[in-house]
């Protein structure tokens, strides 16, 4: 479960996140959709403990974060939008590094990471350094880094980014098969399909507030939209007037 009370971040006199009140409860992918700078990135990082809010409350599986930072991020998983990773290791060290963070070690720690490779294909690069993957690779392994502790939560920004499609199947059944066992999964994306498709919910942010959240129909009615996509909804919500800056342009 993740669990957010007036969350909101300041940087001197701007506002990147104004007073977010949110809860993803067990058991739930929920999709954190957004216009470029409206501040998906910067709430997802205050969740995942590494941007400390300037005011409000996260809750991590029951946990405050402010309260208890080491119990709360022992619970939660982070994917970032770049996979940053230390180069001079291979895939197999970076996992055991990984899993020492959470005090993990032991056979069922590297059984846990083989499978993890395998998974996404790269058993057979487990002992090669990671400066010779590609971007796609450390990927995979950042997101299988992720799952190596077992948490109850995931965070995850852009998860498809990099990936190619038998990848990215691979994540979209990977995930639904981990909330299915009673854990919690927020996204953020802005591949409108992959939310429509994969999230349970869906939270609509702009200029750092929430404008909407619920079902793909709870959204439709909010939006008075019948029979609407995911597409029409987040442009009625967020401003439609990319289609007349295009034809300004134009005749320009």
């Amino acid at each position: 479960m993740i669990e957010i009370r007036g969350l909101t971040k300041r940087y001197g006199s701007f506002t990147a996140v104004d007073g977010i009140d949110l809860l993803v409860p067990s058991g739930e992918v929920f999709g954190f959709l957004g216009p470029n700078g409206a501040g998906k990135t910067t709430t997802m990082r205050m969740i995942a403990g590494i941007l400390r809010p300037t005011g409000g409350s996260v809750r991590v599986a029951g946990i405050d974060l402010l309260a208890d930072p080491v119990g709360a991020k022992s619970r939660l998983g982070f994917i970032p939008d770049r996979p940053f990773i230390y180069e001079k290791l291979t895939g197999t060290e970076f996992l055991r590094f990984v899993a020492g963070l959470y005090d993990q070690e032991g056979a069922h720690v590297e059984h846990r990471g083989r499978e993890l490779l395998a998974l996404f294909d790269l058993e057979e690069w487990r002992d090669e350094l990671v400066e010779s993957y590609s971007h796609g690779m450390r990927q995979k392994l950042i997101i299988s880094s992720a799952f190596i502790h077992r948490p109850d939560v995931i965070v995850v920004d852009e998860p498809m980014v990099g990936l190619d499609p038998k990848a990215a199947k691979i994540l979209k059944d990977l995930f639904r098969e981990y909330v299915r066992r009673g854990h919690t999964i927020m996204m953020s994306t802005h591949t409108l399909e992959v939310a429509e498709t994969m999230c349970d919910r869906i939270g609509i942010i702009q200029g750092g507030r929430m404008r909407a959240s619920g079902t793909m129909e709870e959204l439709r009615r909010g939006a008075a939209g019948d029979g609407q996509g995911l597409e029409e909804i987040f442009l009625r919500l967020t401003g439609d007037g990319a289609a007349r800056e295009l034809v300004d342009v134009l005749d320009a």
